[in-house]
Parts: structure tokens; sequence; C-alpha cells
């Protein structure tokens, strides 16, 4: 396989409620549906969201699977990471939304980012980095 023209297409993360976790991705972060699948056959939704088109850039894959209302969080999982032009100011605005943030904006120990930590439905984490 030839490496130089791959690029990431997609991250998924397993959700409880489509339409609740569709809503927070929209309302709070400002992502568009990209396209959904549901398979009522094989007992699974799908739903991509992103900034731009898929063929522009990276999606994010939401998949609910009937009838599972939790799942674990492992310790595997470390965070998504979205860049933000303020990040004061996307806190602010989505605590205002009704948002959960995690953390609040402070610079990064050893860099001149300044970052936050929000927390979607699921208990996901999302890393806002000032760009």
């Amino acid at each position: 396989m030839k490496m130089n023209k791959s690029k990431i297409l997609h991250a998924m993360i397993r959700v409880s409620d489509m339409e609740r976790s569709i809503k927070f991705y929209v309302h709070f972060l400002g992502m568009k549906v990209l396209r959904k699948l549901d398979q009522p056959e094989d007992g699974y939704s799908l739903c991509f969201l992103g900034y731009s088109e898929e063929s522009e850039s990276c999606a994010l894959e939401l998949t609910y699977n009937y009838g599972v209302s939790e799942y674990a969080m492992g310790n595997a999982y470390g965070h998504i990471a979205i860049s933000v032009n303020n990040c004061s100011a996307a806190c602010k605005e989505i605590k205002n939304k009704g948002g959960v943030v995690v953390l609040e904006p402070s610079p990064l120990k050893g860099s001149n980012e300044i970052i936050a930590f929000i927390s979607d439905p699921d208990g996901y984490q999302i890393e806002l980095i000032q760009r």
C-alpha cells in the first residue's frame, strides 16, 4: 500500500442516543451532518459529521447500536481535538447553550497554546485548541 496518498477518513464513537448526539455536535460545535446510513437489518445507524465534505476533510462517525443505551468508558480513549478561534469565547458560548465545560481555558504547559475541554452527552472528552 502506498502511504503518500493516504489520509484519515473518519474517527468513530458509539453513542447511546443518535439524535441527542447529532444535536450536540451540530448545536455546540457547529458541525454539519454529512450523511446518514440506517441498517435496521443489522441493528445499527451511522451519522457522519464534519466541517466540510468528507472528500476534503476528516469526519466524525457516530454509531448507534439498536437497544444499547450505555457504554463503558474504557481507559484507552483520550479525546477528540477541535480548533477554535478563541477558547474563552467558545466555552462561554457552549455554557450559555447548556453544555458542559470540563476544563476551563488555560495555557498548555510547555506550549503557547490555550486549551479547554468539554464533554459530549455520552461523556466523550473534546479538546478545544485555540488557533
